[in-house]
This record gives structure tokens, C-alpha cells and sequence, in this order.
């Protein structure tokens, strides 16, 4: 077996008073030569913004940039002329291509917002910029693996330019799902919340795990989970 955990307690922490962020990956002021990133995926920051703050006006180019709302109200705005509200079940999906300038803040004055935010390298550089949302209710995601984004832009999966499978999955206690895994790709699984059990490897709230040369991942749930999981090229 391939897996390789990465505890929620070796992430990298910045508490900025307005945000409280965990990166799985080396970003901003943290680095660890060990952890760049996994195949195409590149951040992975896990991030609690105060109310009525958040991340003012900023440019990205060349990334394609995935939020998935835990929690809270995350409001975004971009140079495409896209605006947004975003609630739990909620995700969007950027294209930084050629240049683009964003927002994202917290549309509460009195509640935290909870969000994963995740950067996937895309397959070449220099792609127009672009802007989309979609709303993922718990239950289509409850003990299944539900896709939610990829490169084949199937019904209700937002569309990638990256070889990328994202699934979500919400599992009540002792249920079990299975991913098989194409030869010559790469897993990563991060667990959002709760226990649970990878072909028989634990995993806590927060804890990550890049899976390799495995035909088939059990996922197996200890109490109420969330989680995310990317089949990578």
C-alpha cells in the first residue's frame, strides 16, 4: 500500500486576528520543501474568516482555484464582472488563466465563515479567466462519493480545464465507500470533519492523504464525516 498521511497537527498555521488559516501545503510565509503539493493539486488552505473581513481586491493568473464552503457566508466579486453569495453546500470555481482580480469576504457581521480553499495547477498556461457556482445540497452527498467538479463538465459538476476528478462524500457512522483508482493516477484525500478509516489507515479532522499505485480506496467512516477527495492525473 502507497498512503502517506499528513496529520492536521504538522499543517501550516497563520492566525492574522481577522483569519485563523491551516495550509496542507507550503503557502505565503510557510514553507516545507516536503509539502509543495500534491501531482496538480497546490494549496489546500483550510480557513475561518472573522466577520465582516476577508480578502480584499488581489490578483491571481494561471491557477484554477476551488472554494468549498463548510460554513458561514463568503462573498465573492471579480474584473469578469462576477458576483456571488456562497452558503454551506456552495462551491466555485476560478480560472485565474490570463490574469483576474478577486474578493472574498465574509458576507456576515456576526458569524464566522469556514471554507477549504484549493489551488489546482492547470494544464497549460496563458487559458481565459472565468467564474462559476454551484450549489451541492448534503444530501446528494450523504454515504456516496459525489462528484462535484471535473474536466468532462457532466450535469451539475463544474467544469475544469485540469485532468481533475473532485468528489464530495458525507458519511454517517459505519459507512463505507469505494474509489478505484486508475493505473498511473493519484488520490488525495482531506478530511474536513470527523473519524475515518483509508483501506485501514485512521484519519482525524483536518489529517490529509496522498494515495498512489492503489486499485481500490475503502473509505470507511468512525462517526459523521466530511471530506473531499481529488483523483489527480
Amino acid at each position: 500500500m502507497s498512503l502517506v498521511l499528513r496529520p492536521a497537527d504538522e499543517r501550516g498555521h497563520a492566525n492574522h486576528g481577522w483569519l485563523d488559516s491551516h495550509h496542507t501545503f507550503s503557502f505565503a510565509d510557510y514553507y516545507d520543501s516536503v509539502h509543495m503539493g500534491f501531482r496538480a493539486l497546490r494549496v489546500i488552505n483550510e480557513d475561518i474568516v472573522r466577520p465582516g473581513t476577508g480578502f480584499g481586491m488581489h490578483g491571481h493568473r494561471d491557477m484554477e482555484i476551488v472554494s468549498y464552503v463548510v460554513g458561514g457566508v463568503l462573498a465573492h466579486e471579480d474584473t469578469t464582472g462576477s458576483k456571488g453569495v456562497l452558503r454551506r453546500g456552495d462551491i466555485q470555481y476560478m480560472s485565474a488563466g490570463t490574469g483576474i482580480r478577486h474578493s472574498e469576504v465574509n458576507g456576515s457581521q456576526t458569524e464566522d465563515v469556514h471554507l477549504l480553499q484549493i489551488w489546482i495547477e492547470p494544464p497549460r498556461l496563458g487559458l481565459p479567466p472565468s467564474y462559476r457556482q454551484q450549489t451541492v445540497p448534503d444530501a446528494s452527498k450523504r454515504n456516496v462519493l459525489r462528484l462535484i467538479a471535473g474536466q468532462d463538465g457532466s450535469d451539475g459538476v463544474l467544469t475544469t480545464h485540469r485532468d481533475v476528478r473532485v468528489y464530495a462524500g458525507m458519511l454517517e457512522p459505519g459507512a463505507s465507500v469505494t474509489h478505484q483508482l486508475q493505473a498511473g493516477r493519484g488520490v488525495w484525500l482531506q478530511l474536513v470533519d470527523g473519524t475515518l478509516d483509508v483501506n485501514g489507515v485512521a484519519m482525524a479532522p483536518g489529517d490529509g492523504a496522498a494515495i498512489e499505485r492503489e486499485e481500490t480506496i475503502r473509505i470507511t467512516s468512525r462517526s459523521k464525516t466530511e471530506f473531499l477527495l481529488f483523483d489527480l492525473d
